[in-house]
């Protein structure tokens, strides 16, 4: 499954707040220098989905395309 996300950093908290349409405002505690923050996004998505993330597309980007593995 893709989902896009887009990611406000060094915010002091990290939740993840569902816009609908497989759309995803991600609030992360990381700075986005040495790309910390893009490794916390995968891991806390990992995490919440149960599943294997991977950023597709926004590396350097707020939003990003991400690609949610199925468990199957």
């Amino acid at each position: 499954m893709k989902i896009e996300v887009k990611v406000i950093t060094r915010s002091g908290r990290r939740e993840i707040v569902d816009l609908g349409d497989g759309k995803y405002k991600v609030y992360l505690k990381k700075s986005p220098e040495a790309n910390k923050a893009n490794e916390e996004l995968e891991r806390f998505l990992s995490k919440e989905f149960g599943a294997a993330t991977k950023i597709l597309r926004g590396r350097r980007s707020r939003t990003k395309l991400l690609e949610v593995e199925n468990g199957d």
